[in-house]
This record gives structure tokens, C-alpha cells and sequence, in this order.
């Protein structure tokens, strides 16, 4: 089943990786957050976003191995990720380049969205 149509603007997913310290930030790191995805919205290229628990509740299976944790042992774990439309790579570099985490010490990866799809909620 193609899940994505021809004729659809490309959709990026952008990774959020903070600040090794951000798990400690205060409130201003969320309000930055927040502002740039209201920013995301108004400009109608958000196509999705989700905020992740903290590592630490992160469970890991590996063939028949249950563990706490994340899948692998790294300084950089994704927070979050969102999703974005944009006419090309460059354009999706540039919009993720906004995101906070980059000038707060972290990064993002930006990955182009090959297929995809989002349960409708209850209502719609």
C-alpha cells in the first residue's frame, strides 16, 4: 500500500537530540520549545509532533531481551521528533535549523519521511 501520494509536498522528520543538561532545564528550555512549534503551526508545514518521556522510562527489545532503558548506551537520545513539509532537503534543513535544541547546546537530525501513517482520532 503507497501511503504517500505523488503529488504531496515531501515530509521530513526532524529528531530532537537536547543538551545532555536539558534533562535538568528549567522552564524556559520547554517555552522555547513551545514557541517554535506555535511557529511550526502558523506556517502550516507541521505535520505531526511528538514529545518523549525522559530515557530513562525508555524499555529496549532486542531479539528475546526485555530491558530498561534505551536501545543503545549514548550521550545524545532523542527527546522528541517532529514532522514537517517542505519543498526539499535544503528547505527542511533550514526550518530544523530553527529548532531550539541547535542553539541550546543539542541538534537535530533531519530524515525524509518515506511513507506514513497517523490513526484519526475518535471525533474525526
Amino acid at each position: 500500500m503507497d501511503l504517500v501520494r505523488e503529488d504531496d509536498m515531501p515530509q521530513y522528520a526532524v529528531l530532537i537530540y537536547p543538551a545532555a543538561d536539558d534533562a535538568q532545564a528549567g522552564p524556559e528550555v520547554l517555552q522555547a520549545h513551545d514557541r517554535h512549534a506555535a511557529e511550526l503551526e502558523r506556517s502550516g508545514g507541521l505535520v505531526a509532533a511528538f514529545a518523549l518521556e525522559p530515557d530513562a522510562t525508555a524499555t529496549s527489545i532486542r531479539a528475546d531481551a526485555v530491558t530498561d532503558g534505551p536501545f543503545v548506551d549514548a550521550k545524545e537520545v532523542v527527546a522528541g521528533f517532529y514532522v514537517i513539509e517542505a519543498p526539499d532537503l535544503d528547505a527542511a534543513l533550514r526550518i530544523a535549523g530553527a529548532n531550539p535544541a541547535v542553539a541550546q547546546g543539542g541538534g537535530v537530525e533531519v530524515r525524509p519521511v518515506e511513507g506514513s501513517f497517523v490513526r484519526p482520532t475518535a471525533g474525526g
